[in-house]
């Protein structure tokens, strides 16, 4: 590893032994970066300053100059009043603005590490992540501080944004003056990302300066190929690494802009499709299937570029929207550890009801369980590698998800004979509901804290609309009331609400074999009916 730039270490000091990172590649000319690198400055350096670089559904666009003019401003006080030194964990928390993206560029150009989570995620969930990442500062739209403050998280210094107060970000004064770039070394930790994994216990999956550059120099500069007159928009949240690419990495390493929603449902997304001329969408395959119906009260006509991830596309879903709209989905499956899409097509090269081939610069291939490649049409582990890698922070699952120089997803898949990778299920008992990661166990525990609750086991149900829904089953204690609603609204105080399961069924008892192991394959083969 190069030389590093941060003075807080715990980053680097947490990554897992080199002997357990996946093999990395870096084959395309593209991908060799120079040993120092700020991805925030790279991101940001040499577009025309009269650009556009971000929009939001109501208010003034931001110049490329402006953009800059503000990432610089609050670096200089992230590093001056607040004190924030080079490899600090920032934690980001706010609805999809461009004060919340030009915050992420600030922490990363002033060499610190960004965190950023869910505006939904509630105290607990956020006092687990800061706990794993030691975070110690936190930017915060005002809007969203309630939860954080409730989480009484403790060392935490939290400056809000958006607010009115003289001690907000936004109302601090600061030099007016350029803000020079912390000299990071290309491998520092730039970004932690946290995902629940199968567990419940969050993960963080640490990324270096160069990682941010590698998804857009292979997904997007090889599949997506978008122009400087691009208009991103979409619904993922910055929080999820799918949004981080799609509407702030993408554009910005492209010159174009992206229309940042706060609110960003399909009945959102369509009038500002029409209103801004969005001509690359994200979203998931829900998403896409919801907006079918109401294609014919909006324009559209702008769409070039369509990507659908987060949950398996189906064909049906793929031809539905292509006869309506002319355009191609272009179907990916990425990853938290892996920072974004690595199997993908596009335009011609598209095959419904596959995933694609690998992206430019990524290997892939389908295996057993015990690493041997499978041959084609058989089902496997899908295993990938490429210029990103999993490296979770001090975490024993590292040996899990890395085996033997590949990252294995925790996705089975069938590689088809003509190279194009088809998805079959998730190998482990995650559930997948509208583009959303949901941990079972986690939603478990949170049942748990109730105090009727005996046992508790969560697992999904197949969704036509969303694919797949949260199903509880809970066994309470004697005398205790039986009101499923109220467990309902306990969940959702503990758990952001995308968590919470659609129905809770109570039961006599859990099913258990003779050594007293959950059978989850019974209680999802009851399609979520009461008993």
């Amino acid at each position: 590893m190069n030389v590093s730039a941060h003075v807080d270490t715990f980053a680097r000091d947490h990554l897992p032994p080199p002997d357990q990172w996946p093999e990395l590649l870096f084959d395309l000319p593209e991908l060799r970066y120079p040993d120092r690198l700020n991805c925030a400055a790279e991101l940001l350096h040499g577009q025309p300053g009269d650009r556009p670089a971000f929009r939001t559904a109501t208010g003034p666009v931001w110049t490329y100059a402006e953009l800059r003019a503000r990432v610089d401003r609050v670096a200089h006080l992230l590093t001056g009043d607040l004190g924030v030194v080079p490899g600090a964990r920032v934690l980001l928390r706010g609805p999809t603005t461009p004060w919340l993206a030009a915050c992420w560029l600030a922490v990363l150009k002033a060499g610190a590490v960004a965190v950023t989570v869910l505006a939904q995620q509630r105290p607990h969930e956020l006092a687990t992540i800061c706990e794993i990442a030691r975070v110690e500062h936190a930017l915060c739209d005002i809007r969203a501080v309630d939860d954080l403050a409730k989480a009484e998280i403790p060392g935490l210094r939290i400056t809000t944004y958006g607010g009115d107060a003289p001690d907000d970000l936004l109302n601090r004064p600061a030099p007016d003056t350029p803000y020079p770039a912390v000299d990071t070394a290309d491998d520092d930790v730039a970004l932690i990302a946290f995902t629940s994994g199968t567990t419940g216990r969050p993960k963080g999956c640490m990324h270096f300066h160069r990682d941010v550059l590698a998804i857009a120099d292979t997904f997007a500069r090889h599949v997506l190929r978008p122009h400087s007159d691009d208009v991103f928009a979409g619904s993922p949240p910055l929080g999820f690494t799918f949004g981080l690419g799609g509407l702030v990495i993408f554009p910005l390493r492209a010159g174009a802009s992206a229309v940042l929603l706060e609110q960003a449902g399909p009945g959102q997304l369509l009038p500002a499709i029409a209103e801004h001329r969005v001509s690359v969408l994200f979203t998931a395959p829900t998403a896409y299937r919801a907006m079918l119906g109401e294609l014919d009260a909006h324009d559209v006509s702008s769409l070039r570029r369509c990507v659908s991830a987060g949950e398996n596309l189906p064909a049906a879903t793929w031809r539905a929207w292509h006869e309506r709209t002319g355009l191609r989905l272009i179907n990916g499956i990425g990853a938290t550890e892996l920072l974004h899409i690595f199997i993908s097509a596009a335009d011609e090269d598209i095959r419904p009801g596959t995933t694609g081939v690998a992206v430019p610069g990524w290997h892939a291939r389908v295996q057993d369980g015990d690493g041997r490649p499978v041959p084609d049409g058989e089902p496997g582990l899908l295993a990938v590698r490429g210029p990103v890698g999993c490296r979770y922070l001090a975490d024993p699952r590292q040996r899990e998800y890395v085996r033997d120089g590949w990252n294995i997803t925790g996705d089975t898949y069938v590689r088809e004979p003509d190279g194009y990778f088809r998805y079959l299920a998730r190998a482990d008992d995650m559930i997948i509901s509208a583009g959303y990661n949901i941990a079972g166990p986690e939603v478990e525990d949170a049942l748990l804290r109730h105090p009727d609750v005996l046992e508790a086991a969560v697992v999904g149900h197949p969704d036509e609309a969303r694919g797949q829904v949260v199903v509880a089953y809970a066994v309470l204690k004697e005398g205790a009331e039986r009101d499923t609603e109220a467990l309902r609204a306990f969940v959702k105080s503990e758990l952001a609400p995308y968590k919470c399961p659609r129905e809770i069924v109570l039961l006599d008892a859990l099913p258990r074999t003779a050594t007293g192991k959950l059978q989850r394959f019974r209680l999802r083969d009851t399609n979520g009916d009461q008993q």
